[in-house]
């Protein structure tokens, strides 16, 4: 996700956001947007510019053709393809300047970031949904949803924006979840579904199974029996074996999933945190209570891990109706 804005003589003349893969960066919609005003002008962007060909041509070319005269960058492109734009605009008498926002614009593009020095484990985020007294499921059954309507519309823009959504057995038993990005936004790629799955035990009458030739679904299990992943791989799921949480998520890692969700249960939840796995902890929180009956994603966690949790440093705070989202960043320091 990119942001470009020229000025001139103190006035934005020129804003622009890289909408879609394939289509015009950011800094090609603002210059277009600032038409005959580039010259002499400041262009501010939250990443550098790329100076390759790849779906679209460098964009260090268009803002030489443009004569902008200097280039604020946020944050240095660490690919070793597109970068270099920064080197090449001061090549060719550019002025640049780096480091404006630069922590604002690393958190923009997190996962990215993290994928470009991380060969072992995608980038992951832990969505919890709890009721005010901490607890995520409702004993009884009665109650499928503990958050609000708008809680779930914002979930699934999150969705929309992950490689793949992660589960355990117990969720798909519990919920039968379909797992798939369904608001307003569309992504370019569907999210892998993605099971972790001891004994292959995700059942064929399951909504993953039954649409998991139209969405790519993957179960990870640890020596499935050989009928069930037959069974399985029939009927469209890619099931792999895996010793144990961090070979599934090196295996993730080499299919390119750069960025997974995490949506439950409460054990799941619980095995990432306890392993200092999680960089995003995401907690929609309700009114609701639940009691003491209920699971919580903290229980027989360690108290300097549940402190841990308490004192990260919050991200984003936004309310959706009577609902509360906190964004907190895990694993600093």
């Amino acid at each position: 996700m990119v942001g470009a804005v020229v000025v001139r003589d103190g006035v934005v003349v020129g804003e622009g956001y890289h909408a879609r893969y394939g289509e015009a960066h950011a800094e090609i919609v603002a210059l277009k947007a600032a038409s005959d005003r580039t010259r002499g002008s400041t262009m501010y962007v939250t990443l550098e510019p790329c100076n390759h060909f790849g779906k679209t041509p460098p964009c260090t070319e268009a803002i030489l053709a443009a004569r902008v005269s200097r280039v604020v960058i946020a944050t240095a492109d660490p690919t070793a393809l597109a970068g270099g734009g920064a080197r090449h605009l001061a090549d060719y008498g550019v002025k640049v300047d780096f480091g404006v926002e630069e922590a604002a614009a690393l958190e923009l593009n997190a996962p990215f970031f993290f994928a470009a020095t991380n060969q072992a484990r995608p980038w992951i985020t832990l969505k919890l949904a709890l009721s005010s007294d901490g607890k995520m499921n409702d004993p009884s059954g009665h109650r499928r949803w503990i958050t609000n309507e708008r809680s779930r519309e914002e979930v699934q823009r999150i969705r929309a924006n992950v490689d793949a959504i992660a589960v355990g057995i117990g969720t798909v038993r519990a919920d039968d979840p379909e797992l798939t990005a369904r608001g307003a936004i569309k992504p370019r790629v569907p999210p892998m579904r993605v099971v972790f799955d001891r004994n292959a035990e995700t059942p064929l009458e399951s909504k993953l199974v039954l649409t998991a030739r139209t969405t790519p679904t993957v179960i990870f299990a640890h020596h499935p029996p050989v009928g069930r992943m037959a069974a399985l791989h029939n009927a469209g799921v890619d099931v792999f074996e895996a010793e144990d949480l961090t070979g599934a998520l090196s295996a993730l890692r080499g299919f390119e999933v750069h960025h997974l969700m995490v949506e439950g249960g409460a054990r799941l939840a619980q095995e990432f945190l306890r392993r200092g796995l999680v960089d995003r902890l995401i907690i929609f929180q309700s009114p609701i209570t639940l009691g003491a009956n209920a699971l919580s994603p903290f229980d027989g966690l360690s108290e300097p891990l549940q402190s841990g949790i308490r004192d990260a440093r919050i991200i984003r705070r936004a309310e959706f109706a009577d609902d509360v989202m906190t964004v907190y960043a895990l694993g600093e320091g």
